[in-house]
């Protein structure tokens, strides 16, 4: 994989917050994209990296996940599942088209454009180091915390 500089980005962020990558320079960011707060496999992966938040945070990484939910709806979804790091909310597509995580999906036998499960780690210069496409949750955290740790 071609290692390359990401582009600064901000959207709205939990907390009433606006995040900006520029805001994270000289720590990792672990930026993941799920498709819906609240589903199954969404709300399995958003608990994994809450309970490895603390080693992710030993590491200096910052953890953000990203969906075209509204910020009411991750409001709500990082309140009843206690996550410690913000929900950034993409819903104009901008980040989801930066990174190319808009696919058609088969949803109960329907073609449907929605968020490919991935997970992109840039460096503290903005550089991105890794990425994984088409994530299945389990063990994946603990694989980007593995990543995370060699930087």
């Amino acid at each position: 994989m071609i290692k390359q500089s990401v582009v600064d980005f901000s959207l709205p962020a939990t907390g009433g917050q606006t995040f900006a990558l520029a805001g994270c320079l000289g720590h990792p960011v672990v930026l993941y994209f799920y498709p819906k707060d609240s589903t199954p496999g969404c709300t399995t992966e958003a608990q994994q990296f809450r309970d490895l938040h603390p080693e992710f945070s030993k590491a200096g990484a910052v953890i953000v996940g990203v969906s075209r939910d509204s910020l009411k709806s991750h409001e709500n979804f990082k309140t009843k599942q206690d996550l410690p790091f913000d929900l950034l909310s993409d819903t104009e597509e901008l980040l989801c088209t930066q990174f190319s995580v808009i696919k058609m999906k088969s949803m109960y036998g329907k073609q449907v454009r929605g968020i490919e499960r991935s997970t992109f780690v840039i460096d503290g210069k903005g550089v991105l180091q890794r990425e994984w496409r088409g994530v299945k949750v389990p063990g994946h955290v603990q694989e980007v915390l593995d990543f995370v740790r060699t930087l």
